[in-house]
C-alpha cells in the first residue's frame, strides 16, 4: 500500500525523534527548556483587535511546491515581518520536508520581539521541551494527526511550560474533538494535507460552527486583499500566511498589501 503524504511525513517524523532523543537525552532537553527565556503571549498577540491579525511564516519550501526562497534568511526575513506589522511569526522546523530547523527559531527568537509559532508535526512530548528549549512561545497540534489521548496530552504538555497550542484541524469531524480540548485559538488549515487541494472556504464554513469568543486561524490559501477582507467579513480574527509571502522579492511590501497599509 502507498503511504500518502500525511502517512510518509509522520513515518519519518518519529524516525527523525528517536534520533534527537538519542543525541539529546530528555533530562538534558529539560534543563534547557527551565532554562529558556519565558513565554511570550502569542494568545494575547491575535485577540481583542478589530482587524484581523497576521501569523507571518518563515518557511523555505513545501512539498507541494518544492524551494519556495533560494535566499532563504530566517533572521533577516523575521525583522522584515516585525517592522511590517505582523502580530506573530511562525517558523517551519521540520528539515525533510520544509527545510527548516530548531535552529532556524532559535536565531529568529534572538533577533525578534514578536511571538514565535512552533510549526512541525508534533507527535510526542519531546518536541514540546524542544519547543521551549529552542524558545518557541506556542506549538502547532494537528487533530488530524493525534488520536483523542495524545492530542489532550500534548495540549496540557504545552500549556504546562507555559506556552500557546494552536490546534489545527481541517476535517470537520475533528471540529468536536477540538472544542473539548477547552482552549480557545484554533486553526483551520484549508489545504487538505491528503491530496493538496486548497479551499478558502473551507474555515469560514467552520466559522460559523465555533464559538464566537474563540480566535480563529485561516491556515494555507490566503494570497490577496480579497481574500483577508473575505475572512474579516467571516469573523476570522487570524491568518497564518507562508507561502505568499515567501515567493515575493519585497516580503515587507507583500506584507502590506495583504494588510491594506
Amino acid at each position: 500500500m502507498t503511504l500518502g503524504f500525511l502517512e510518509r511525513i509522520v513515518a519519518g517524523k518519529k524516525e527523525e525523534i528517536a534520533r534527537a532523543e538519542a543525541m539529546t537525552p530528555e533530562k538534558t532537553l529539560r534543563r534547557r527548556a527551565e532554562a529558556a527565556p519565558a513565554p511570550r503571549d502569542f494568545f494575547g498577540a491575535l485577540s481583542g483587535g478589530p482587524t484581523i491579525r497576521l501569523i507571518a511564516e518563515l518557511k523555505k519550501q513545501s512539498p507541494s511546491k518544492g524551494l519556495l526562497r533560494a535566499d532563504y534568511q530566517p533572521e533577516a526575513i523575521a525583522r522584515i515581518y516585525q517592522e511590517h506589522d505582523a502580530a506573530c511569526l511562525s517558523v517551519l522546523t521540520d528539515p525533510e520536508f520544509f527545510g527548516g530547523s530548531l535552529e532556524d527559531l532559535e536565531r529568529v527568537r534572538a533577533t525578534v520581539s514578536l511571538p514565535i509559532l512552533r510549526k512541525d508535526f508534533i507527535l510526542t512530548p519531546y518536541q514540546v521541551l524542544q519547543a521551549r528549549a529552542a524558545g518557541a512561545d506556542a506549538v502547532l497540534l494537528i487533530a488530524e494527526c493525534l488520536d483523542d489521548s495524545r492530542l489532550a496530552q500534548l495540549y496540557r504538555e504545552i500549556l504546562a511550560w507555559g506556552m500557546t497550542p494552536l490546534v489545527e484541524l481541517h476535517d470537520p469531524e475533528n471540529l468536536p474533538r477540538v472544542l473539548r480540548l477547552g482552549g480557545r485559538l484554533i486553526g483551520v488549515n484549508n489545504r487538505n494535507l491528503h491530496t493538496f487541494q486548497v479551499d478558502l472556504e473551507q474555515v469560514i464554513r467552520l466559522r460559523s460552527q465555533i464559538p464566537d469568543d474563540y480566535v480563529v486561524v485561516a491556515e494555507s490559501g490566503v494570497r490577496t486583499r480579497q481574500d483577508v477582507l473575505r475572512l474579516q467579513e467571516a469573523g476570522v480574527q487570524a491568518m497564518l500566511v507562508g507561502e505568499a509571502l515567501m515567493t515575493q522579492q519585497d516580503i515587507g511590501a507583500a506584507v502590506d498589501r495583504l494588510l491594506g497599509r
